[in-house]
């Protein structure tokens, strides 16, 4: 039995903690926000959805065609702040240099690897945990308003169905029929029948880290400030303790860079800014999670009500939100659901990103007692579980069922 540290208590974290507990190791969690916590990273705020057919990255073929409508236009999904652009220009390079078809298409395939075992990843934790009631088994709609828009999409289906999504392409009709309180504006949609989704991604966090105290974990909320290697462990240092492990596991989301830096590792990590609105008491208008594609939304019928979450703004990890991208989501999302109210609790997060749209898993070049596990992007909900698994596994020693090159600390 080893001595292993966790920074990070989001999916990908507390995942982590369970297969590590699972393989009878002693596991202590540091997360500065607490886990659930609505100041803290996107598994708090995000869509909800266990998106296993979301292999296509954002860095794909069709930002060259989009890019000025997604720096220009007063409706694009897509912002950066300006006076953040000096920062962000390697990074965006990076990201464009990523974004050729060969690229995108290698991209693609190394999520469906992992994808595809998203679900095993999750399955016993889910039962074990008992958080099945939080578990809501509907597909998820793409939906397109135009016919041009959904011919542009057909690249990107054709691919995904390549790499084994299972799709069923619907008329406007079969879309009104689906989800009725759908305004009559949806040319063609896309289900997926093999995803679903959570009623409540914080409660789902918060529930299962309760679980996993209840079975040994050790949980601190506070940050952890720095990783010192050493050859027979490895040392951390957080704002009220300095402990030893025998391992520690980096699931630290968008606040990971500084700490993989600690140990070798100069990972061009991002943080991509996301938004949601919650109409309460709205539930009811819709049964599954339905994404307007063309304006980079979901709404999702969770406990509370409709969450509306998406958009993307590169603007680093301050905390002021852009109004602007606010009042997009409530348009957009009041235009494709009329019987939407007025929203509340407007919130901010952060997806951690890199420029190839894959997340780093492996050893760190410092020490293979130092195990990587971050920059799922707009996915860590969906990818936590086999993400996990792959933490135990490298812990272990044991090999993982795929191949971790692509998700290398090293390959930039």
């Amino acid at each position: 039995m080893a001595k292993v540290a966790v920074i990070g208590g989001g999916f990908v974290g507390l995942s982590s903690a369970y297969w590590l507990l699972r393989d009878g190791h002693q596991v202590t969690l540091f997360d500065a926000a607490g886990v659930g916590h609505r100041s803290g990273g996107a598994s708090f705020g995000n869509a909800g959805t266990f998106a296993t057919y979301a292999c296509i990255p954002v860095n794909n073929p069709s930002v060259f065609r989009d890019l000025p409508r997604y720096l220009l236009a007063a409706d694009s999904p897509f912002r950066v702040r300006w006076r953040h652009l000096p920062e962000l220009t390697p990074w965006l390079l990076r990201f464009l240099l990523h974004s050729t078809q060969q690229r995108s298409t290698a991209t693609a395939t190394a999520l469906s690897h992992l994808l595809g075992r998203a679900y095993s990843g999750y399955a016993d934790l889910i039962t074990q945990a008992g958080l099945e009631p939080l578990v809501q088994r509907q597909a998820c709609l793409y939906l397109y308003s135009g016919d041009a828009a959904f011919q542009a999409s057909q690249a990107t289906l054709a691919l995904r169905q390549q790499l084994g999504v299972q799709t069923q392409v619907l008329s406007a009709g079969e879309v009104a029929a689906l989800e009725p309180g759908l305004a009559p504006l949806f040319a063609r949609g896309v289900l997926f029948p093999d995803s679903w989704f959570l009623s409540d991604p914080g409660a789902f966090v918060t529930q299962l880290a309760q679980w996993l105290v209840g079975r040994g974990m050790a949980l601190h909320t506070e940050a952890v400030t720095r990783i010192s290697p050493l050859p027979e462990g490895v040392v951390l240092e957080a704002q009220r303790q300095t402990a030893a492990f025998d391992h520690v596991v980096l699931a630290a989301g968008a606040h990971a860079r500084q700490l993989a830096a600690q140990c070798g590792d100069a990972v061009p990590l991002g943080a991509e800014r996301g938004y949601h609105l919650l109409f309460e008491g709205s539930r009811a208008l819709i049964s599954r999670p339905v994404g307007w594609a063309e304006r980079g939304f979901y709404m999702t019928p969770m406990a509370r009500g409709v969450r509306v979450a998406g958009t993307v703004e590169l603007a680093g990890l301050g905390r002021e939100q852009h109004p602007g991208l606010l009042d997009l989501l409530r348009y957009a999302s009041k235009r494709a659901l009329p019987g939407l109210g007025e929203p509340s609790e407007p919130w901010l997060g952060f997806r951690p990103t890199l420029p190839d749209g894959l997340p780093v898993l492996g050893q760190a070049s410092g020490s293979r007692r130092v195990v990587y596990a971050f920059g799922h992007q707009h996915i860590g909900l969906t990818l936590g579980g086999v993400s996990g698994a792959i933490v135990a596994d490298l812990v272990a020693g044991r090999s993982p069922a795929l191949d971790l090159s692509p998700y290398s600390p090293r390959r930039f």
